[in-house]
């Protein structure tokens, strides 16, 4: 049996939505950058701006996840002002950062 990549729950065969969360089933297409910590808070803005992504994860040079920002995040500028905080502390203290950018798939 195969689980949710949102929330973990077990999901039943040839299921198109999780139950629990009701995120789509299918796999989405992810990317990987390597960016040093002077262009993270840019490349994530930029990333942010694009529209097509559901979830942008930075992970530190161990690959510990530092921050996670959900989608809705780059809809609204003021909610996003505390990730890019965020951002700007990580950069402080991560030499270089991979972001992971998983994209809806349209």
């Amino acid at each position: 049996m195969s689980k949710c990549s949102n929330c973990g729950a077990d999901l039943p065969e040839g299921a198109n939505f999780c139950p629990k969360c009701g995120v789509p089933v299918r796999e989405a297409a992810r990317e990987e950058y390597k960016v040093s910590s002077d262009e993270l808070v840019r490349k994530i803005k930029e990333l942010l701006h694009e529209g097509n992504v559901r979830r942008i994860i930075v992970k530190n040079e161990k690959g510990e996840t530092l921050l996670e920002i959900p989608a809705w995040a780059g809809l609204v500028g003021a909610v996003a002002a505390p990730w890019l905080a965020a951002l700007g502390v990580i950069a402080a203290v991560a030499a270089k950062c991979t972001i992971t950018v998983v994209r809806r798939e349209d």
